[in-house]
């Protein structure tokens, strides 16, 4: 009898040893996460006025010149009222971009007699966004999130991205660890670029060589190396509104990865590395981890969404090709594309106004 009660007084200890491991095992995975958790906050605002100018320096051989741009739209996060739209066009237009329903104001000139112009301004409100509360049971990736799992021209789904992944993404199991590891990857690692002129081309298999740019590059990087581990994202480009007056040089690029369950996340990996170099700070320094913590699951007020997507066919189609994005302004005069970096040609100024 004593050896059976010593057997079962085994058996029990054993159980708790087994219980106590689990335990550990699963504090270690909520820990792992921990610093994206956030108690209920009181969401920022901001409104104004933001104004688009865009003018097309031709010359006088000049028979057709087409002009595209990013339309904003209301959504959860922001809304757009009282849009006025002028100019010296022929016809212009309010346009859906079929793949990525992205909306387009578009303009046409015949034969010209003076520069082309078009003018677009609204009132716009912006909310912060903070999603931090994530699900215990994420769930299945529904079916009309698998589009946002398929490589783009510049950020295939092989090749050193899918070493890359893999490597990045070793034992976890879940799409929120893996995006956070992807995440904790590009913070890690990435340096911000601040000779780039603009926001970057986000050819992946070439940044993940050298891991400098900005934040398109950033955020390309995020977003192919989560497809590539079945983490549904994307790519969301817009402007910041954090000032008044000229933005035109605040073109920016976040990105979002969609949990099942939840919906989807704002991350942005690229606001962290111009921290540091802005301020020559370090990963370990206290305002680099707040940083860090609040751009996995949260979006400054000071931002307005464009657009999204990438190789990028306009309405109606433009004559050269997929874009890469559509961010800047657009323009063609008699089929060839206008530089949107240099402005030679290309003038476009971004004005806000706060209310």
């Amino acid at each position: 009898m004593f050896k059976n009660k010593l057997c079962s007084i085994l058996i029990l200890m054993l159980l708790v040893c087994i219980l106590f491991v689990g335990c550990v095992e699963e504090q270690t995975r909520v820990e792992e996460i921990k610093y994206k958790s956030t108690d209920e906050v009181t969401l920022a605002e901001k409104q104004g006025i933001m104004t688009f100018d865009i003018t097309i320096r031709t010359n006088e051989t000049a028979e057709n010149v087409r002009i595209w741009a990013p339309y904003p739209v209301s959504n959860e996060y922001q809304k757009i009222e009282n849009v006025t739209i002028t100019g010296n066009y022929n016809y212009s237009g309010i346009l859906r971009e079929g793949i990525n329903g992205n909306m387009i104001i578009y303009a046409e000139w015949n034969e010209p007699q003076e520069f082309p112009n078009l003018n677009f301004s609204f009132d716009v409100w912006r909310s912060e966004v903070v999603l931090k509360n994530f699900p215990g049971d994420e769930g299945e990736i529904p079916v009309e999130m698998e589009e946002f799992l398929q490589p783009t021209s510049l950020a295939p789904n092989s090749g050193i991205v899918k070493e890359v992944a893999d490597e990045v993404t070793e034992g976890k199991t879940t799409i929120l660890n893996k995006a956070t590891a992807i995440y904790d990857y590009l913070v890690e690692h990435g340096e911000r670029d601040p000779d780039l002129s603009f926001c970057g081309d986000g050819d992946v298999c070439e940044l993940l060589q050298i891991l400098k740019g900005k934040c398109v590059d950033f955020s390309s990087v995020f977003v192919a190396l989560s497809r590539t581990s079945g983490v549904p994202a994307r790519e969301i480009l817009g402007t910041r509104i954090s000032k008044d007056g000229d933005i035109t040089g605040a073109y920016h690029c976040r990105a979002e990865f969609y949990l099942p369950n939840y919906g989807w996340v704002p991350v942005d990996p690229s606001d962290v590395a111009k921290l540091m170099l802005n301020e020559d700070l370090d990963i370990n320094n206290s305002e680099v981890i707040e940083a860090r913590d609040y751009f996995f699951g949260a979006q400054t007020e000071t931002y307005i969404d464009l657009s999204t997507g990438r190789d990028i066919i306009l309405n109606p189609e433009q004559n050269e090709g997929p874009l890469n994005y559509f961010m800047y302004p657009y323009a063609e005069v008699d089929g060839e594309s206008l530089d949107f970096i240099s402005q030679e040609y290309l003038k476009y100024t971004v004005t806000f106004k706060e209310n």
